[in-house]
């Protein structure tokens, strides 16, 4: 009985330690192929606030409207903060509007995008601080190739998006109505803001995007693939964020173990005001305070349940 339970003890060993391997082979190996086509990291002083809760954090969400050989990098396209308690398993949004008018340090009052092309990451950091009040643990950014890419390797079969309209944007043509969207495709559905709504409406599509993607996480890659998909999402996101935690995020996005994507537009109604008579053209003149509640509210509503 003894050489038995050896013998099961050492092949139940032998079992973890393959798949251990699997897993750390794998993930390496995700990360060197996506290495391998990204050229630089553009984020390396990112000072993130520090992560005082551990249950939930708070990540900077940064789409990057610059090319791969463009050294200075370019602005904001999409800018939004993610915020998830992995006590209450709740996904939070808030998408910040490109034309907010803020002050950005060194540069005077601009428009909020302007500030990841003056200072990258850690400056768009600190104007979300000290407009917003919004502590940022980590960050992500990603260009629009790197986007394109990654999402085709985490959803081969494509998005299920129910397109709210016809748009016609860098050769995609989309009719209104449910459809199935790859990477290229889903990326000018959520850039398009050539109409009357302009930001207003590209921020809703942004945010049905975000919620699609989150919806349909559990039926795009299997367990076995996630070590890998992990690695290569490193490879091509430019992130601060520790391979560990982006392997336990996706655990739960992976396994549909969180609540619905509640989302929050910023500035919100009632707070901004047009202005086109400044050095940076049309801008969103927006109430700080006003704002900095609205936030402060939707981040702390259902917090303990």
């Amino acid at each position: 009985m003894k050489k038995v339970l050896i013998c099961v003890f050492l092949c139940t060993l032998l079992i973890i330690t393959a798949i251990g391997s699997y897993a750390v082979i794998s993930f390496h190996n995700g990360k060197k192929i996506a290495k391998s086509q990204v050229n630089k990291t553009k984020n390396t002083n990112f000072s993130g606030d520090q992560q005082t809760n551990m249950k939930e954090i708070t990540i900077m969400l940064i789409g990057d409207d610059g090319r791969e050989d463009d050294e200075d990098g370019g602005r904001a396209d999409t800018l939004m903060v993610a915020h998830y308690n992995s006590e209450t398993k709740q996904p939070k949004l808030i998408s910040i509007m490109r034309d907010s008018y803020v002050e950005i340090p060194d540069h005077g009052l601009e428009k909020i995008n302007a500030a990841y092309a003056y200072g990258g990451a850690d400056l768009t950091r600190k104007v979300l601080n000290d407009s917003f009040g919004l502590p940022i643990n980590y960050y992500i950014s990603v260009d629009f190739n790197h986007f394109i890419r990654l999402i085709n390797e985490l959803y081969p079969k494509g998005i299920e998006i129910d397109a709210e309209k016809e748009i016609d944007l860098d050769n995609v043509v989309l009719k209104k109505g449910l459809q199935i969207m790859d990477g290229h495709t889903l990326l000018q559905y959520a850039r398009f803001r050539m109409d009357e709504e302009g930001d207003f409406g590209r921020i809703r599509r942004q945010q049905q995007v975000m919620d699609a993607l989150a919806k349909q996480s559990k039926k795009a890659v299997s367990f076995i693939q996630l070590p890998k998909i992990a690695g290569e999402a490193i490879g091509y996101l430019d992130t601060n964020i520790p391979a560990d935690l982006l392997v336990d995020l996706a655990k739960d996005f992976l396994t549909g173990n969180v609540k619905d994507l509640e989302t929050l537009s910023v500035p919100v109604k009632g707070s901004w005001s047009f202005n086109d008579y400044t050095d940076a053209g049309s801008v969103l003149e927006i109430d700080e305070q006003q704002n900095k509640k609205a936030i402060q509210d939707f981040l702390a509503d259902g917090a303990s349940q």
